[in-house]
């Protein structure tokens, strides 16, 4: 089997990337395969050393891309999360020279596809799928909008899921009060505040629902806007009455007690404000997990959802949101036909599952190199 290394914010970095990146390096090295992490890193990060990161590549580096290559070059295979705010550069733009100086095979997995991006942002994604070996979207509506809106080789792309943890075996606690759940970092865009003006429309059910809003600030918005947003959402609950049915959990859950938070929830609500998220690593834990999803039109949730298992409605609408909510908790059988839709779901959304496509998609890039390799060594 090959060996990987992995090029990612990463733990105790708090992102999405980072816990997508270890979760997969974890899977991909479980059975002995050797694995190593060249973590990004920004101001302001824990710069501690962390098992298995072998070179940190860090934004405070002029030219730091050179010697993160020389550190993936190490393995048999690259794979690369991709993001446009990770890297330094404009745009993120100092991944590509990056991707140009590697002498292995390389996997790029893009987080965004954005319908419109600036010409910069286009040129960049153009290049950088041009310079992979291989290009993972996790949706087929991000291969879609790359396919039609980017100038890229099609037969570079592949659709795998974004995996999730397997909570099975996780306890379910049941409330004596229907429990609603949103959990993730904080900031503008996540649209908490149409979620607990929901809940307030809610107030005439018996019992009435609690809210659980879960997760720190993302450590950018702390950067530039402080706490504000937070505050809000405090202050916006009291004006509603709302907030003795709501609790902030200001921490970041390990998988352990998440994995018990999420299986307490009767209702996943993901009111988000993006039209432009094709990837959810909170939408597929929940559906993973089997809990009704209620989610505005964001395209991964239109594309996993819609005649499946949850709920689509219009972004901020806190009425339309309610409503939803109302049907989860009150119509008979409802809950029951959502968790039937998971089930065909699940097994491929499971990390095994998905790691294991991308060492499929790893080893058929290894073999169609190895006589290229082969005829330059004779």
């Amino acid at each position: 089997m090959p060996s990987y290394g992995f090029l990612s914010t990463h733990p105790p970095t708090r992102c999405g990337l980072a816990t997508f990146n270890s979760a997969l390096a974890a899977q991909l090295t479980a059975d002995g395969t050797h694995g190593g992490i060249v973590r990004v890193t920004d101001h302001g990060d824990d710069q501690r050393p962390v098992p298995g990161v072998v070179h940190t590549w860090s934004a405070r580096t002029p030219a730091g891309w050179r010697d993160a290559a020389a550190a993936l070059n190490a393995f048999d295979v690259a794979i690369v999360q991709h993001e446009y705010g990770i890297y330094p550069g404009n745009d993120g733009e100092d991944v590509l020279p990056l991707l140009r100086r590697l002498t292995v095979p390389t996997i790029v997995v893009l987080h965004t596809v954005l319908r419109q991006p600036s010409a910069r942002q286009k040129s960049l994604l153009e290049q950088i799928v041009a310079t992979a070996g291989a290009v993972v979207t996790m949706t087929d509506t991000a291969r879609d909008r790359l396919l039609v809106g980017y100038a890229v080789t099609a037969s570079k792309v592949t659709v795998i899921p974004h995996g999730a943890a397997e909570l099975a075996g996780v306890p379910v606690e049941r409330r004596t009060r229907p429990h609603l759940l949103t959990w993730g970092l904080l900031g503008p865009g996540k649209g908490i505040e149409w979620s607990l003006r929901a809940v307030a429309r809610l107030q005439d059910l018996e019992p009435t629902p609690t809210y659980t809003v879960a997760g720190r600030t993302h450590p950018k918005v702390i950067e530039h806007h402080g706490e504000s947003y937070r505050a809000g959402l405090h202050q916006l609950g009291a004006q509603l009455g709302i907030a003795h049915a709501v609790d902030y959990q200001d921490i970041y859950h390990d998988q352990e007690a998440l994995g018990l938070l999420i299986r307490s929830a009767d209702v996943v609500v993901l009111p988000y404000d993006s039209r432009e998220q094709v990837t959810s690593g909170v939408l597929i834990e929940a559906v993973a997990a089997g809990v009704p999803v209620v989610a505005t039109a964001f395209p991964h949730a239109v594309e996993l959802l819609t005649g499946g298992p949850g709920l689509v409605v219009p972004h901020q609408n806190p009425a339309a949101l309610a409503a939803a909510i109302r049907r989860v908790l009150t119509e008979p059988g409802l809950t029951a036909r959502l968790a039937g839709r998971v089930r065909p779901l699940a097994a491929h959304l499971r990390w095994p599952a998905v790691a294991a496509r991308y060492a499929a998609l790893a080893e058929k890039l290894s073999d169609a190199r190895s006589p290229a390799v082969s005829a330059v060594s004779a």
